[in-house]
C-alpha cells in the first residue's frame, strides 16, 4: 500500500449516494441482497460474472473460483487482471462494464460509497464480517456505519533490522535504536508524509476525527503537534538517524545503515540483503518530550467490493464473501504473503510462525496504528504533511514558527469542505 495509498486518493467529482438508487442495477433481485446480502437470501444465486484481482494474485485464487463455481453451479466468474491501487478510477470510467466483484484498498471505501459504485453489505454477512476479523480490518471497511467490503488483508509498516548490529531490546526504543545503530529512513523527501505523519497520533491527536470522518476533527496545531515537529527537527543532528528514500534498501545490505521502515512488501528484499540477520519488530516507542509514546503507522487493509451496477448482485456477494473466507485468506497468505484480517487465519500456525506477519499483527492493534482515513478529502493531506515535514527536519521552519504553520496545515487540510 505505501506510495500507492497516496496515488489512490485521486479527485474527481464526488455523486451523492442518495442520486444512484439500489435498484438502478434493474435486477429483481436487487432490494433483496440490498436489504439482506447473498448469503442470507432465498433468492437463487445465479449469473455471469467478472472479477478483477491483481496480477500476481490469479493463480493463487483460480483454485477458489473453482471451488466456489461447484458450489454455485449457476453462476459463471471470469477472472481477468485489474488494478486494485486504481480500483475507484477504473469502476469509475463505466460502472456497467466494470468488474462485478473488484479488490481494492479501503481508503477508496468513502470516495466509492459517496459516488454509488459499491453495493453497502447485507446485515447477515455484515455480522460475519464483524464475528471473523479483527477491529481494525472491520473499522477499515465501515462508512457511515454501513459496511461496503469484504477485508482479506491488512498491512502496516514494520521495522526491519540487522540483528547482527541490533537486539530486540534496542529497537524497542527510539532512542535505543538511534544510539546503538543508524535507521535509514526518509524526513527530507516525498513520501515522509505517509512514514511520519502518523506521529501527530503517536502524540495523541486525531485525524479527521476519532473515526476518520470529520472533515474538521484534525487537531495537529497544539502543544502535542508543537513537539512532534521539535522531534522531527532534532532527526537532524541524530548520528543514528540517516537520511534515505530510495537508497533504503541498499545502505541496509551495505551495512551503512542497521534498519529501516517498510511492509511487508520489502519481505523477499530484506531476507535477500541480511540473510539470517534478519530482524522485524513492531515500532519502538518515541519520546516527544512528555514521556515514551508508542511510534504508530498507518494500517490499510485489502478487500473486495461489489459493483453498484452489478447484474448479478447476489452471485456476486457470494462471491466476495468466499475469496474473503479463513481458507482463501490462508491461501493468500501462503502464496502471496498477504497478512489476514481473519482472526482464525491470523492464530493459524503458519501466520504465527512468520517473522513478519507476527510484527504486521501486531502494529494493527489500536496502539500501533491508525486506520488510514476514508475521507474523500483525504487527497488535501498528502501535500502540506509532506511540506510540513520536509521542511520542519532540513530547519527551514523554525521552532517560533511551528504554531502558525500547524495553523496553516489543519486550515488547509479543513476548507475543502466550506
Amino acid at each position: 500500500m505505501k506510495v500507492d495509498v497516496k496515488r489512490l486518493l485521486i479527485g474527481g467529482s464526488i455523486l451523492s449516494l442518495s442520486a444512484i438508487m439500489l435498484s438502478a442495477c434493474g435486477n429483481s433481485n436487487n432490494d433483496t441482497a440490498t436489504s439482506s446480502g447473498a448469503a442470507e437470501s432465498s433468492a437463487k444465486v445465479e449469473g455471469d460474472i467478472k472479477l478483477w484481482v491483481d496480477t500476481e494474485h490469479i493463480d493463487a485464487l483460480q483454485g477458489q473460483v473453482d471451488k466456489f463455481e461447484k458450489e454455485y453451479p449457476d453462476v459463471k466468474v471470469t477472472v481477468a487482471a485489474g488494478s486494485s491501487a486504481d480500483a475507484k478510477a477504473d469502476v469509475s470510467k463505466d460502472p456497467e462494464q466494470a468488474a462485478d466483484v473488484f479488490m481494492m484498498p479501503h481508503d477508496q471505501v468513502g470516495q466509492m460509497a459517496e459516488a454509488g459504485l459499491i453495493y453497502p453489505i447485507g446485515d447477515k454477512q455484515a455480522a460475519t464480517i464483524k464475528d471473523t476479523n479483527v477491529e481494525a480490518a472491520v473499522d477499515a471497511v465501515t462508512w457511515k456505519d454501513k459496511i461496503y467490503g469484504y477485508p482479506y488483508g491488512v498491512e502496516s509498516q514494520v521495522l526491519y533490522y540487522n540483528t547482527s548490529k541490533l537486539t530486540a531490546d534496542d529497537v524497542k526504543t527510539w532512542e535505543g535504536l538511534t544510539s546503538a545503530g543508524k535507521i535509514g529512513t526518509n524526513f527530507a523527501e516525498a513520501g515522509a508524509n505517509y512514514i511520519f505523519g502518523p506521529l501527530f497520533m503517536s502524540n495523541g491527536n486525531v485525524l479527521y476525527g476519532e473515526n476518520g470522518e470529520d472533515i474538521n476533527g484534525t487537531n495537529f496545531n497544539n502543544e502535542a503537534g508543537i513537539e512532534v515537529l521539535q522531534w522531527i527537527a532534532d532527526q537532524k543532528n541524530n548520528s543514528g538517524v540517516l537520511q534515505a528514500s530510495e537508497s533504503a534498501l541498499s545502505d541496509l545490505q551495505s551495512g551503512k545503515s542497521d534498519a529501516f521502515l517498510s511492509g511487508p512488501w520489502s519481505k523477499n528484499d530484506v531476507e535477500k540483503a541480511l540473510g539470517d540477520n534478519m530482524g522485524v519488530a513492531a515500532y519502538p516507542t518515541i519520546d516527544f518530550g512528555s514521556g515514551a509514546k508508542q511510534m504508530k503507522a498507518f494500517l490499510g487493509v485489502k478487500l473486495y467490493a461489489v459493483n453498484q451496477q452489478t447484474k448479478a448482485p447476489l452471485a456476486a456477494m457470494a462471491l466476495a464473501e468466499y475469496l474473503s473466507n479463513q481458507e482463501t485468506q490462508e491461501i493468500e497468505f501462503t502464496e502471496n504473503g498477504v497478512v489476514p484480517s481473519n482472526k482464525d487465519a491470523q492464530n493459524s500456525d503458519a501466520v504465527k510462525a512468520d517473522a513478519v506477519a507476527k510484527a504486521v499483527m501486531e502494529m494493527s492493534d489500536a496502539d500501533h496504528s491508525v486506520v488510514m482515513p476514508k475521507l474523500p478529502e483525504m487527497v488535501s493531506f498528502w501535500p502540506p504533511m509532506d511540506a510540513l515535514i520536509n521542511d520542519t527536519y532540513k530547519g527551514q521552519i523554525k521552532a517560533d514558527q511551528f504554531q502558525d504553520k500547524l495553523d496553516k496545515f489543519v486550515s488547509d487540510i479543513s476548507k475543502v469542505s466550506e
